[in-house]
Parts: C-alpha cells; sequence; structure tokens
C-alpha cells in the first residue's frame, strides 16, 4: 500500500469510527426497502437533525452512502460493496496482501 491509498483507507476508516455512523450504517441495512428517510434517524438516534445529518454527510463523502433528494428530505441508502469493500481492503493490508 503506498502512501496516497493509506490516506484514502484511514479517512474511510475513520468515517466509520463513530458508534452514531455505525448505528446508521445497521438502520439503513436493515431497511426493508434499502432507503431510509433522513428524517427518520432522529428518534432511533436520539439526535437533532442536524447532528443527523453532519453524520450522513460524513458517510456519504467516505463513500458509504448516497442519498437522493425527495421534496423536502434526503432519502438514503447503503452504496453497493462500499462497506464490504472497505473489510476486504483491511484484510488485504492485515494479511501483506497474501
Amino acid at each position: 500500500m503506498d502512501a496516497d491509498e493509506s490516506i484514502v483507507m484511514a479517512g474511510r476508516v475513520s468515517a466509520l469510527a463513530d458508534p452514531v455512523r455505525l448505528r446508521i450504517l445497521s438502520i439503513l441495512a436493515g431497511s426493508d426497502d434499502g432507503e431510509v428517510c433522513a428524517c427518520d434517524f432522529v428518534e432511533p438516534l436520539g439526535r437533532s437533525q442536524p447532528t443527523v445529518s453532519h453524520h450522513l454527510r460524513v458517510l456519504a463523502e467516505a463513500g458509504f452512502v448516497e442519498g437522493d433528494k425527495r421534496g423536502r428530505w434526503v432519502w438514503y441508502r447503503l452504496r453497493d460493496d462500499s462497506v464490504a469493500d472497505l473489510a476486504r481492503d483491511l484484510v488485504t493490508v492485515a494479511t501483506g496482501g497474501r
């Protein structure tokens, strides 16, 4: 892994290193229709809407979630294989590419 790759991976890992963000991923993964309105995270997370929006933005910037604005709200979903890709990359680093 070169320096640039390590910077990118560290940013992605850092985005997940927060209990609220992990819960957001869990809520999205458990959603029946694969997406959740930003407004529906407030109650289960026990956080204000601005705080929820901040965490969703961090996850979006790291490539884990994507959203579509519909009217007043944004509906979020997991990006295909984003978490699995990071897990695979971490295994590659931990095993020296073996």
